[in-house]
């Protein structure tokens, strides 16, 4: 397959110019999934590179024993040239009202994900430019790649070019953090922030979650027990995941069996129905017009009272129990908890 087949330009290291980052100096704000990758990555790459993290964070002692600087988001802000700001969407507003008067005309404010600027909550001054590299995969694996000499694909957004060269410099970004090494695909803010929303609400997170609980659920009312729907509706879906993952559906449907094969072909869309298509067209307009964005501020702004009443519901569904107790015959299980601390913490709220 060559570039000319797919839809949105996809460039590839042979396409940046480092020199539009060479000799500047890029904030990393947050030391989280995306953070810790990214800082690490360009101080690799060569990049002058500053961590910008609240003065009492808990994580600026692992920025300093992994050899980088720290100082604080303002601080940080203050010396940048590209300001890459990694902390959750929730805490972005405040982050960029506080570092917004070191923003320079000519600077780069740069974004991993869409959301605040595409739905208003942050408003850019025009007198720099606004940019996404969005890494597709959590910021782990585009560390590991980097150090294995592989790449990670990543979308390049352009949302403000105050300076004329916005998508150079954010192409030498990327290729800085290795994502050119794989190939990086141009998009839009609204496009990666729409299609991102409506993909987890809709089917990765949402849509599974459910189609999942259902699933064993109706195994447990029809009389079955919870550790055989556990096994058929949550353990194999890892498996048929994975196969879809590496090669598509047609690698899914050639590796089961022909009765599952026929059987899929011929249930699945008594499941998956019209109902259900409208009911996601439904979610996507929800996204598209804004509906769900001001629910989840006003959701933050209220103290997430829906959302720690939802989390705690879904973590006491009885095939949590279940899980819990059948993944302990496993043996990945017990590397799973040796492997714990060489894993990235969650991004906490700061930083």
């Amino acid at each position: 397959m060559t570039d000319a087949d797919f839809t949105q330009p996809v460039y590839h290291e042979s396409d940046a110019d480092r020199r539009y980052v060479d000799d500047k100096t890029v904030a990393v704000l947050g030391y989280g999934s995306q953070g810790h990758a990214h800082a690490q990555n360009l101080d690799d790459s060569g990049v002058d590179v500053v961590v910008g993290l609240r003065e009492n964070s808990s994580t600026r002692s692992a920025v300093e024993a992994d050899g980088l600087r720290v100082e604080t988001p303002v601080e940080a802000a203050s010396e940048a040239d590209v300001v890459s700001v990694l902390v959750p969407d929730t805490v972005q507003p405040s982050v960029f009202e506080a570092i917004e008067p070191e923003l320079d005309a000519g600077d780069t404010l740069q974004f991993a994900h869409g959301f605040n600027i595409h739905y208003g909550q942050i408003e850019p001054p025009e007198r720099v430019d606004v940019t996404m590299i969005a890494p597709k995969s959590p910021g782990h694996l585009v560390r590991r790649n980097y150090e294995a000499g592989q790449g990670t694909p990543a979308l390049l957004a352009v949302y403000q070019d105050a300076s004329g060269h916005a998508k150079q410099e954010a192409l030498a970004y990327a290729d800085a953090i290795g994502c050119a090494r794989a190939g990086v695909v141009e998009t839009t803010f609204r496009e990666e922030t729409e299609t991102d929303l409506f993909g987890e609400q809709a089917v990765l997170c949402g849509g599974v979650a459910e189609l999942t609980k259902a699933g064993y659920e109706t195994l447990v009312d029809a009389g079955y027990s919870p550790e055989m729907a556990y096994f058929e509706c949550m353990n194999e879906l890892k498996l048929i995941v994975d196969l879809m993952y590496e090669g598509g559906l047609g690698a899914m449907w050639d590796s089961v069996s022909d009765t599952a094969e026929y059987g899929g072909l011929t249930r699945g869309d008594a499941v998956v129905d019209d109902s259900v298509r409208e009911n996601m067209e439904e979610v996507l307009e929800q996204v598209q017009n804004g509906e769900f964005a001001t629910e989840w501020v006003a959701e933050n702004q209220a103290g997430r009272p829906s959302y720690r009443q939802r989390r705690k519901a879904e973590k006491n569904h009885d095939i949590e129990d279940v899980g819990e107790r059948l993944r302990d015959l496993f043996a990945w299980a017990e590397q799973e908890t040796e492997s714990e601390s060489e894993r990235e913490p969650e991004v906490s709220a700061d930083d």
